[in-house]
């Protein structure tokens, strides 16, 4: 069992707050915080790390605003992950629309040219065994047309991106 990759898009002020920590407090310590945020949500899974690798040609690191996409931000749960359960990793408004910018002007087929499961492996990407041409055709291809879409409307809105890094199941 690896770890999951969940986006949700949140005002930069929320119920008055705009400590980002404070808000994923509230936001995340809700049992419920999936149900409620649907409408806002973005579900990359289990393959955030196979898509990060696509984005930067690494599986941690990388240049922004491409690494923003997934890995960048600031971690906001460095203690307290085990509160929430997940680690959350905030975007501010002000890298959203970079990031989103590059998703719409970078087309998937760009980034297919560094999809080599093997050398992901080697990379120590998570899951790099169960990558292949249906999971880049069918799974990441999809999930980068949605993280752009994604992006693009938090862009518009103003919005910051909280990522939550969870236990897949």
């Amino acid at each position: 069992m690896g770890l999951a990759m969940s986006y949700l898009r949140v005002p930069p002020v929320l119920e008055g707050e705009q400590d980002p920590g404070r808000i994923a407090r509230h936001v995340f310590g809700d049992a419920q915080w999936r149900r409620r945020g649907a409408p806002v949500l973005f579900e990359l899974g289990w393959a955030w790390q196979a898509m990060h690798y696509l984005c930067t040609g690494d599986a941690w690191d990388g240049r922004q605003p491409e690494a923003d996409v997934v890995c960048g931000g600031r971690l906001l749960t460095e203690d307290g992950a085990d509160e929430l359960g997940m680690d959350v990793i905030y975007l501010a408004p002000d890298r959203v629309k970079p990031a989103a910018d590059h998703l719409t002007g970078t087309p998937f087929g760009e980034l297919a040219g560094r999809f080599d499961p093997a050398a992901m492996g080697r990379a120590g990407v998570q899951d790099a065994g169960r990558l292949d041409a249906a999971v880049r055709d069918k799974l990441l291809k999809p999930a980068y047309k949605g993280l752009g879409e994604f992006f693009a409307a938090a862009a518009t809105e103003g919005q910051a991106v909280y990522k939550v890094m969870a236990a897949d199941s």
